[in-house]
């Protein structure tokens, strides 16, 4: 019963790894084969007449695992980047949860105007090896920065910007780009690949936004989210990064709180009847009468 229970963990361990992926495919072919050369080497193998055959399925067996390896190298790498992403390894920095609003903010004005933007937030993962054929700006981070870094006709916009906590590292970025099979919408441009490439390969945690559609998505795990809402972008940053809301922002919260406790109306309160106008013409004329 316990062996069962191993075998079925590793099985649902391993589709739940390449679900999704070109390996899904390759995996299910591979498995076929498999099945069908073990039935033929049960059947034909077990007398004395097919020695040979049992024993080329055993050395079978070892070329099978080798290309395993071969096959699935991408995935196995994104299992062990997985691995490290757990929550012994991160730690959320305050710098970072305080910059959330300012790429929010930046994301929201440029989804509004349709322009392009390609932002990198790094986690543990190091991204020294990009950051060379960039720009090194090491500039604290702003949402005008970003704005303008993203404008159209500057000379980095086109590419990828790299964020370091509140820093803005580097700028004009190239990113590897992820196999069209493993796009989930064919019509998405190079950004989106760019970003579902990098995360293939990282930690790292991208934000795209689209220029044809002014869509705001997020890739990680070498998979790309739905289109997010404007005022949405900065929660859902701050809950994939792990991170805890900034104390400002709490405590704006807890201000804006206390102020509508204070101009909500008491019980003890009563309202103030308001005394009907006097009708002057109607006073007058009843005076004339009575002269």
């Amino acid at each position: 019963m316990v062996e069962l229970l191993l075998i079925g963990a590793v099985v649902f361990a391993v589709s739940r790894l390449v679900r999704g992926t070109r390996a899904a495919g390759a995996l299910k072919g591979m498995f076929v084969i498999l099945l069908l050369i073990t039935l033929i080497a049960r059947v034909f193998g077990g007398g004395e007449s097919f020695q040979r055959l049992a024993f080329l399925y055993d050395r079978f067996l070892a070329v099978v695992a080798i290309g395993l390896l071969i096959i699935f190298q991408p995935e196995l790498r994104r299992a062990l980047i997985r691995l490290g992403e757990s929550g012994f390894f991160r730690s959320g920095s305050p710098q970072v949860a305080e910059a959330m609003d300012a790429i929010a903010e930046a994301c929201s004005y440029l989804s509004k105007s349709r322009f392009g933007a390609l932002l990198v937030l790094q986690r543990q993962a190091s991204l020294s090896g990009l950051v060379e054929g960039g720009t090194v700006l090491d500039a604290e981070l702003s949402s005008r920065l970003l704005q303008t870094l993203f404008f159209p006709g500057t000379a980095l916009h086109d590419l990828a910007v790299v964020i370091k906590g509140n820093v803005v590292h580097a700028a004009g970025v190239q990113l590897p780009l992820a196999a069209s099979a493993d796009m989930p919408d064919a019509s998405l441009g190079s950004r989106h690949r760019a970003a579902v490439g990098l995360t293939q390969e990282c930690d790292a945690l991208v934000v795209v936004v689209s220029e044809e559609t002014g869509h705001i998505r997020i890739a990680e795990g070498g998979r790309l989210s739905e289109p997010l809402a404007r005022e949405d972008l900065a929660g859902e940053l701050v809950q994939r990064l792990n991170l805890e809301a900034p104390a400002a922002e709490a405590q704006t919260a807890h201000e804006r709180t206390m102020s509508d406790m204070t101009m909500a109306p008491t019980i003890s309160e009563t309202p103030t009847i308001a005394e009907p106008p006097i009708n002057t013409r109607s006073t007058r004329n009843d005076k004339e009468d009575a002269a």
